[in-house]
This record gives structure tokens, C-alpha cells and sequence, in this order.
């Protein structure tokens, strides 16, 4: 596994359009939401700013780089090559999604830091690193599971658009507005568990119940993405 990893990293950093995906676009975006962090206060929240800042993340490089992998090694056969080695599926799947995920982790775990460092530290460290691992699981079984709906590197393009969109616009709505309306319908939205979580995390807000609750939803969509992965995600190119 660790093999494989170290050679799928090799290959992250020559694609450049990966690197750009999966790297410096969410540097980059992350990096402006610190720096206009008195802004995002007056408009929702400290935790409003570190849920938004861990979607784009998680969604624009995590997510997505996660689907445009595995249809890439689809494509090529790369995918069905390995499966004819000694590795098993899930030693293949996270060999190749190891590198990723690192990257991702150590962003989230920088401009979390960094954030804390300008604005002052969240109220509960504890909370908010398991919600940021919660969250990160949760993009990884949704990448798998969007897998097995892409053709192709280029088809990723389409069917990426709905999550990464769903859970940006979900965690502004939840972090601007707040959980005291339509509270089910906010935390059972993809990405609306996670981004009241993180707040209550950051901001000291909310009972050890209440934050209980909202793994639930992340939880489900956990569930229900590996369910969808193990029907839909396919080792070769559909005919």
C-alpha cells in the first residue's frame, strides 16, 4: 500500500492540473478566508469561517481530486492492472487515496492553526478535530462513491459539480442563518451536520448532546456513500 501511495504522490505532483485541484486552490481560497476573517465574523461566525474554510478544502480538493483519480486510473487500465496483483481492493483504494487525503489533512490542520493563531483558539480543540476527521471520511465516501458514476477524467468535471456545489452553498446557509430554523432539514443536507459541528466546536456553543446528535447525519451520508460505491464503482472502463 504504502508503495503504491508513494507512487501515486509522485504522479500528483507532475499533473499539474491535479496539483492546481487538488493543492493550490484550496491554499489559495483558505488563505483569503483567514485574511478577511473579521468579514466572515460579522457575518456568521469564527466557526462559520472554519467549517467554510474545511469544505473548500475537502470539497474542491479532497472530493473531487478523489474522483478525477479513480477514473483516471479507470481509464487507463491502471485500475484493473493492480487488481491482478498480490494487493487487495482496499489496499489498492487506499494506497492511491492516501496521498490525497495527507494533503488535505495538513491543509485543513495549517489553516486551522493558522486561524487560530490570528483570531484566538476554538473553545473545543477536542470537538473540532473529531469533526474535522468526521468530515473528511465523510468526502472520501462520497468520492467513492461518485466514482463509480465517472466515466472519465473529464467526465469528473460534471459529476463532481453537484456535491462540491450542494455542500458550499449548505454550509453558508447553516453557518449565516444558524440551525434555529428548519434545523432537521439544515443538518440532514450534505455538509449541514458537519459545518453546525465545527461552529459548536470553534464558537463553545452548544450542548455535548446536541453535538452527539449531529453525527448522526454525517453517519448516514457515510453510510449511504459506501453502499452506493460498492454497487456503482467499477475496476474498468464501462463498454
Amino acid at each position: 500500500m504504502l508503495t503504491l501511495a508513494r507512487a501515486e504522490l509522485i504522479q500528483l505532483f507532475r499533473n499539474r492540473l491535479v496539483l492546481v485541484t487538488s493543492v493550490l486552490l484550496p491554499a489559495a481560497f483558505s488563505a483569503f478566508f483567514v485574511a478577511k476573517h473579521e468579514l466572515f465574523a460579522k457575518i456568521g461566525s469564527l466557526g462559520y469561517l472554519a467549517a467554510l474554510t474545511l469544505f473548500f478544502i475537502t470539497a474542491i480538493g479532497l472530493y473531487t481530486t478523489t474522483v478525477t483519480t479513480l477514473a483516471a486510473r479507470r481509464q487507463n487500465l491502471f485500475l484493473k492492472r493492480l487488481r491482478s496483483t498480490a494487493a487487495g481492493d482496499r489496499g489498492i483504494l487506499a494506497g492511491l487515496l492516501l496521498p490525497v487525503t495527507a494533503i488535505a489533512a495538513a491543509q485543513v490542520a495549517i489553516i486551522l492553526i493558522v486561524l487560530g493563531a490570528v483570531t484566538g483558539p476554538p473553545k473545543n480543540p477536542v470537538l473540532l478535530v473529531v469533526a474535522v476527521v468526521a468530515t473528511v471520511v465523510m468526502m472520501l465516501a462520497l468520492g467513492l462513491a461518485t466514482a463509480g458514476l465517472t466515466n472519465s477524467p473529464e467526465h469528473a468535471q460534471v459529476t463532481t459539480l453537484p456535491i462540491t456545489v450542494a455542500v458550499l452553498a449548505v454550509a453558508s446557509w447553516v453557518g449565516i442563518t444558524g440551525t434555529d430554523q428548519l434545523p432537521v432539514l439544515k443538518r440532514l443536507l450534505p455538509g449541514g451536520a458537519s459545518t453546525e459541528l465545527v461552529m459548536n466546536a470553534w464558537n463553545g456553543r452548544g450542548s455535548l448532546t446536541d453535538s452527539l446528535v449531529l453525527f448522526g447525519p454525517i453517519a448516514a451520508w457515510l453510510v449511504l456513500s459506501i453502499a452506493m460505491a460498492a454497487r456503482l464503482f467499477r475496476w474498468e472502463p464501462r463498454r
